[in-house]
């Protein structure tokens, strides 16, 4: 506890803000990858803290954000199939589908239960061998190790009843879309810590140095944020283009091998589509032939899935930095906790749930409906 008080310490705080006031000369427009690092700087008013000329916008580091349209109306086809048990995490339940949610599945009669690992989803299999059990597989590299483990452990097992649902995710060619689209203004990257401690930062390298974009692997705390911009901000300043790691006590260039190792036991590199954003070539993981015989999409016949978006929700360019969620007509209006038109105001990493959250927005969003 003592050590995490460190990383909060408001003396380190205003001291590291003071000395990115310092430095800057230039107006710059930073994008922090991970949702979680949105919602810590909301949360602890570093954007309030920051001089006018650095502006943060926020990337698409929501794997509950990204997790497409179609896997969420396939997650709530198979929740509602009799005989089986979809295992989520509970943010996932109120992510809206096409028609519905996983909530009002589970509310209706399905079998949707909520775990914290996948491996709980590999027991409640050994409990139920009577029922097919599916773990929605979502996040980044982040969560690839543990899914891996739990396809190996059901392997194990001997386990017929226990598939995965994947929609694995991968930073680097979501960073590649965002630096050559022809609307991107991101000058620096806050790169998230939990990723590069899985997979290191030397993928980051050749991304930084062939769009001139400077980048620091960043942590989650208040004095890990504003020491990752302002190493971001002195590179931009000087003209430097590299990766510099600002989170040394959880990663290193190589990341995690073992990890990596089981991640490439079991996935391979695909094509995936991102909610709001469309097809990324190369950007998620799928399940290698080998193990097909856990993959979810294979084992249920479910038909041709049509979906069907809230033509309100402006998801895609809140999570490409183009917009900010109080720019959307709908936030805090049609667009609430309770009544979401989009995944980023439920989910826990969701930019537009951090704005309704810690108020950001919020006035012009009440002045414009009593306007209205």
């Amino acid at each position: 506890m003592q050590a995490l008080q460190e990383f909060r310490s408001a003396d380190l705080v205003h001291k590291l803000a003071a000395e990115i006031r310092r430095r800057v000369t230039h107006p710059w427009v930073l994008m922090e990858i991970c949702g979680g690092q949105t919602h810590a700087i909301l949360q602890y008013g570093l954007d309030q803290l920051l001089p006018a000329e650095i502006e943060l916008v926020h990337g698409p580091g929501c794997p509950v954000c990204v997790t497409p349209l179609e896997l969420i109306d396939k997650a709530i086809a198979i929740a509602s199939l009799p005989n089986t048990i979809l295992c989520s995490y509970g943010d996932m339940l109120r992510v809206p589908g096409s028609q519905r949610d996983l909530f009002a599945v589970r509310a209706a009669g399905g079998r949707v239960h909520v775990v914290y690992s996948p491996l709980d989803a590999v027991r409640i299999a050994q409990e139920h061998p009577d029922r097919q059990v599916v773990f929605f597989a979502i996040g980044f590299e982040t969560t690839a190790p543990p899914n891996a483990m739990s396809l190996l452990q059901a392997k194990a097992l001997g386990l017929k009843n226990f598939s995965l649902l994947v929609s694995q995710v991968r930073v680097p060619p979501a960073m590649h879309a965002i630096l050559s689209a022809p609307t991107n203004r991101v000058q620096g990257f806050l790169l998230a810590g939990h990723v590069c401690t899985i997979m290191g930062y030397w993928e980051y390298e050749p991304i930084a140095s062939q769009y001139r974009v400077p980048m620091t692997v960043t942590g989650f705390e208040p004095v890990d944020l504003l020491q990752g911009i302002l190493k971001t901000i002195e590179q931009l300043e000087e003209g430097r283009v590299g990766v510099e790691n600002a989170y040394t006590r959880a990663v290193t260039r190589d990341g995690n091998r073992a990890a990596q190792q089981i991640i490439n036991q079991v996935f391979e590199p695909c094509d995936r589509n991102w909610r709001g954003i469309g097809l990324i070539p190369q950007s998620g993981w799928g399940l290698r032939p080998e193990w097909a015989e856990f993959d979810a999409e294979k084992r249920f016949d479910l038909g041709p899935i049509k979906t069907q978006e809230s033509p309100l929700c402006i998801a895609g360019q809140i999570l490409q930095g183009i917009k900010k969620p109080h720019e959307c007509p709908a936030f805090a209006t049609q667009c609430t906790p309770q009544t979401p038109l989009g995944a980023p105001m439920v989910s826990a990493e969701g930019a537009c749930a951090a704005y309704y959250r810690y108020g950001r927005g919020l006035e012009q969003s009440n002045r414009a409906t009593s306007e209205g």
